[in-house]
């Protein structure tokens, strides 16, 4: 089964960001940032590094190596990097090697996490909901995220039928999805985040209305276009990625044209959040 493209998820426990990866419909927390959040540790893969060995050697934990799997995650200068992960039951038992007074608090948050997915397999409006709420809290506006929700739709359909038509790799969604986002706005997801001034945020997360618009135009498109033309393979969907991308291309120069404004913009909510806070001082 692929790994979800809303993927890398960032929560938080105790203001301290831990990574997490849909994987076989369940979560997969990355556990250098739990090692780091519960051993203070200042060289966590180190220590991950001797702990595990010691799982191994000294607890008989003879299972570990196979009940960890490298799956890519956002590493801290952007890019995708293998990273060790497990799921909430193998969590469990990682850290009860770990002497640490934040652990038992970290159980209850870990075990809290997994109920929540367990009942959103079961009721999938439930995760619409909380995702609503989340945006909610962060201060986004009713009409921003309804349009957010929707591009999450229409990804998720769209990366459904990327694979069944052959795209199984990672880095094949992730080169497809650049492809479409290069054809709607002229510049590939690194570039544009790098105009907001961005690093390990989520990029959608900071696009106004327009470009949320654009980039479910762009997707929708494709999606399309490889149910029309039955594109199988990573060759053909390129193709069709680059000609979705361009209807939404298209569709945005002209609205540029017509309103003398560019659609890309350097605002971000990073910087409308501080605004706000500035203003209620």
């Amino acid at each position: 089964m692929k790994v979800n493209m809303e993927v890398d998820k960032i929560v938080i426990f105790k203001g301290k960001n831990i990574r997490r990866i849909l994987h076989n419909d369940e979560w997969w927390f990355s556990i250098i940032d739990i090692v780091e959040l519960l051993s203070g540790s200042s060289r966590p893969r180190k220590y991950w590094e001797d702990l595990k060995s010691r799982l191994l050697n000294d607890e008989g934990f003879i299972e570990v190596s196979e009940k960890i799997g490298q799956l890519k995650m956002k590493a801290s200068d952007g890019k995708m990097r293998a990273t060790d992960c497990a799921n909430a039951e193998t969590i469990f038992r990682i850290i009860q090697s770990i002497p640490s007074p934040k652990a038992e608090p970290f159980k209850r948050w870990l075990a809290k996490v997994g109920y929540e997915r367990i009942q959103e397999i079961e009721d999938p409006e439930l995760a619409t909901k909380r995702t609503r709420a989340l945006y909610k809290a962060k201060g986004y506006p009713d009409e921003w995220i309804e349009k957010r929700l929707r591009g999450i739709v229409i990804h998720d359909e769209l990366t459904d039928e990327w694979d069944k038509r052959g795209i199984k790799e990672q880095r094949e969604y992730s080169i497809l999805t650049a492809e479409i986002a290069k054809a709607t706005f002229g510049m590939t997801p690194s570039e544009h985040k790098e105009h907001k001034g961005l690093k390990r945020e989520n990029l959608r997360d900071h696009m106004n209305d327009l470009e949320l618009i654009f980039s479910m135009l762009g997707e929708a498109s494709t999606t399309e276009i490889a149910r029309s033309r039955n594109a199988q393979g990573f060759v053909d969907n390129k193709m069709v990625a680059q000609m979705g991308g361009k209807i939404a291309g298209d569709a945005r120069k002209k609205l540029e044209v017509e309103s003398g404004k560019k659609v890309v913009s350097k605002e971000n909510f990073l910087a409308r959040k501080t605004v706000k806070e500035i203003k209620g001082k």
